[in-house]
């Protein structure tokens, strides 16, 4: 009986330890990262947020080289059309300042845009592994959803419903 609460309670152990944590916060470090608008101006990330405190922020961190990224594209085009409160921050990893501004007309892609580069440090201080990612910054600017990569996930559908 022992040996088995002990299995268990190392599998939970485990389990726990192995399952990603959901930040609530952005990193000193992501805040403070400067990134360009499309008039190639510096902004920080703070002020971004700052910027649109008091509503429903919706990050898709993508790139025009992207192909998950351009195939989720009608998808980012359809949360656009179901919940048009909130504010849409593009966040692009594109090499080049052309490729990004091509990238953006090509796509139609309405909202804020700022780029922060192939292995930019906000990238690094989201943890990022994938794109695209999603994340939804709640009127607060707390991170009420950390990481989907899929417009349509039911995760952030939900999130985004609640904070309407």
């Amino acid at each position: 009986m022992i040996k088995k609460i002990f299995v268990l309670a190392s599998l939970l152990i485990t389990t726990l330890g192995c399952a990603q944590k959901e930040e609530t916060t952005f990193k000193k470090e992501g805040l403070e990262n400067v990134m360009v608008n499309m008039e190639n101006q510096p902004i920080t990330f703070a002020e971004i947020l700052k910027k649109n405190e008091g509503k429903t922020i919706v990050i898709d961190v993508w790139a025009s080289w992207c192909s998950d990224c351009v195939k989720g594209m009608p998808k980012v085009k359809a949360l656009q059309e179901k919940y048009p409160d909130a504010t849409y921050l593009f966040i692009s990893m594109d090499k080049t300042y052309e490729a990004w501004l091509k990238g953006i007309e090509k796509h139609q892609l309405k909202g804020e845009h700022y780029s922060d580069g192939m292995k930019g440090v906000f990238g690094k201080s989201i943890n990022l592994d994938w794109i695209p990612r999603y994340m939804v910054v709640d009127k607060t600017g707390k991170i009420a959803l950390y990481k989907v990569i899929e417009a349509d996930d039911e995760k952030l559908i939900k999130i985004v419903d609640s904070l309407k």
